[in-house]
């Protein structure tokens, strides 16, 4: 069981390093940057301590936010979706899952995790482009940066998911 935690941390901090280095700096049509670190937060286990599961994503997304000069925005947003996230997933759990349930695609069936994912991404991308953007003065511009992020990450998620298929953590 410790070892999972420990995996988890170790996860997070390579998503933080990958987003901080590569993935800031794409900006495909000039508004959808893909926000990978989110998969750390759809990825975790039913059992995993939600209070650890806040403090994780707010520490992420605090390192992720010292590293893109965005004071505040990706904690909030991370924090808010690790929040969310028992809730929506157990939107689409099985009755009789086990605690130590993950949530992927293998587990849940294509439809469902791409649904549970899409959920939490565009919960997430919708709070992180409003606190950036802290206006709704230019709408059309939000609207394409949620959407096109939203996607983007999406895509990225379940190719990760599809990629690490036969892991059993």
């Amino acid at each position: 069981m410790k070892t999972y935690y420990v995996t988890y941390i170790v996860r997070a901090a390579v998503l933080l390093i990958v987003q901080a280095l590569v993935l800031n700096n794409i900006h495909l049509l000039g508004f959808a940057t893909p926000l990978l670190y989110v998969y750390a937060v759809t990825a975790t286990r039913r059992d995993f301590p939600r209070w650890a599961m806040l403090v994780i994503a707010f520490l992420l997304g605090l390192g992720i936010d010292i590293f893109s000069n965005t004071p505040g925005v990706t904690a909030c947003s991370l924090t808010l979706t690790a929040f969310l996230q028992p809730m929506v997933l157990s939107l689409f759990l099985p009755h009789d899952s086990p605690d130590d349930f993950k949530a992927s695609m293998a587990t849940l069936g294509s439809n469902k995790y791409i649904l549970y994912t899409a959920l939490l991404t565009v919960v997430h991308c919708m709070v992180f482009f409003s606190l950036e953007a802290f206006s709704f003065f230019n709408w059309l511009l939000w609207l394409e940066s949620v959407c096109g992020s939203s996607i983007l990450t999406i895509i990225i998620i379940i190719v990760i998911d599809n990629m690490l298929r036969n892991e059993k953590l």
